[in-house]
């Protein structure tokens, strides 16, 4: 690797702190309101909002979503999202590891089970690197960088397509993943990074033998923005621009997942901007839901206002399940929910 990876790391995260970077499209998630219930017949500080996940204890159903590594800027917020997985008990991803499989001098960058020895940690690499060489030792070497519980393999067909340096071959990707799951003594997930997944494709990785599907959906962090300010040349910029409206709602890709495949283990990440977005899509069915931009907005800040979010988010998502009559989160399902979908 040359410098010109750790170099766009830090170009995604400064672009993602201070530029519009939003979709054209909503998540879905504003279509529908929870069901009040006012007589909830039941004790706030009983509301249990645990759920044990690949073997370890979660104390909330809340997932600091895959954002970054492989740059020295990359280190701090790491380790401050890290922090306050620790704290809390949650789950947590680390950005694409690729720069650190090809300078290891990176791995630091990356160095999360330090400051979390007891999170849900998940590595990540970017699916397309299947057809670039690796295979199952540089999963497991993402893995072990960070002590990971599970591994990422990420989809991300149209930034790749609108990056000047990206990689663009993913045919046979799929009896690829489906052999690193099946050599990996750790679960694989497989997210996409903005633009959804649909029913179809999520049938075809769990048959493939992925253990979880993060939908990703579009509705919040647009890449192809991302992508368009990186641009100098203004044809590319505007290429960029075309697809901003791109991509499967979030609370499209749950619902429709959900309905097809209900056994299906599924995260939900992508617009989700605070814990009633989040307990929306674990009223749909989702076992986590993820958030990125907000938190590395907030870390940006420092672990304070960081802590500061995260004890709000947990909060807001235990009021939900209260204020509809729910005390734990396996009878939290679609009937509090309107409109209810059939």
């Amino acid at each position: 690797m040359d410098a010109n990876t750790s170099h766009r790391k830090d170009e995604h995260l400064d672009i993602n702190l201070r530029e519009d970077i939003s979709s054209g499209i909503t998540t879905g998630l504003e279509e529908y309101h929870f069901l009040h219930q006012a007589l909830p017949e039941i004790n706030l500080e009983d509301v249990n909002l645990s759920l044990n996940l690949f073997g370890k204890q979660l104390r909330a159903p809340l997932l600091i979503s895959s954002m970054t590594g492989g740059s020295p800027k990359a280190a701090r917020y790491n380790q401050l999202l890290a922090a306050a997985a620790q704290e809390f008990g949650l789950a947590m991803g680390v950005g694409s590891q690729r720069a650190a499989i090809e300078n290891p001098e990176l791995a630091s960058t990356y160095d999360v089970r330090r400051y979390a020895p007891d999170a849900l940690l998940f590595a990540n690499l970017g699916a397309i690197q299947l057809n670039k060489g690796y295979g199952i030792q540089e999963c497991q070497r993402a893995v072990d960088m960070i002590h990971a519980d599970a591994l990422i393999l990420h989809l991300n067909p149209l930034q790749e397509a609108l990056q000047l340096e990206g990689d663009t071959n993913f045919a046979g990707l799929l009896d690829k993943i489906a052999r690193v799951c099946k050599d990996l003594p750790v679960p694989v997930i497989v997210k996409e990074v903005g633009w959804g997944i649909s029913a179809r494709l999520a049938r075809q990785l769990l048959d493939a033998g992925v253990s979880a599907i993060d939908v990703a959906g579009a509705g919040g962090t647009s890449w192809s923005q991302v992508e368009m300010h990186r641009q100098t040349d203004p044809n590319r910029a505007q290429l960029a621009a075309s697809f901003r409206g791109w991509g499967i709602p979030t609370a499209q890709c749950l619902r429709e997942i959900k309905t097809e495949l209900p056994e299906a283990l599924v995260f939900a990440s992508g617009g989700l901007k605070n814990g009633l977005d989040i307990a929306k899509t674990l009223a749909l069915g989702a076992a986590l839901g993820g958030m990125a931009g907000p938190f590395i907005r907030a870390a940006d800040a420092g672990y304070t206002r960081l802590r500061d979010l995260v004890l709000l988010t947990i909060s807001e998502i235990r009021i939900c399940l209260f204020a509809c009559g729910k005390s734990d989160l396996k009878s939290f399902d679609r009937s509090v929910l309107l409109p209810l979908e059939v």
